[in-house]
């Protein structure tokens, strides 16, 4: 189930969607789609990795779940950066990335590379 190309804003973690500043960690990850994005209707569940070993985190998303209640289906997404907000900030320790900004863009992507 991958919808056309588009992008849209994310939050980046569903536990730090009120906070200023969030930290990620290596590891699974949890996001919350709020915006209709192609054939995905919100609200939406995305699960998928987290590499926090670069300048900027790397994220990609496997899986989405609705929050009606229905199936998880897989997908094929990654978070990147835009306007700065997946820019690790100076005193992230290794292993995390800490960021000034709780959202990213979101992009339907055919593959991973």
């Amino acid at each position: 189930m991958c919808p056309r190309k588009r992008v849209t804003l994310i939050q980046l973690d569903a536990n730090q969607s009120r906070a200023e500043h969030i930290t990620l960690h290596d590891g699974p990850i949890e996001s919350v789609l709020d915006q209709d994005v192609g054939t995905l209707e919100s609200p939406l569940r995305l699960y998928g990795r987290v590499w926090t070993g670069g300048a900027q985190p790397v994220i990609r998303y496997y899986e989405a779940q609705f929050l009606k209640g229905k199936d998880r289906v897989p997908i094929c997404a990654v978070a990147r950066l835009g306007f700065g907000q997946l820019r690790k900030r100076p005193e992230s320790m290794p292993g995390t990335a800490i960021l000034n900004a709780p959202r990213a863009g979101m992009y339907i992507v055919d593959e991973f590379r």
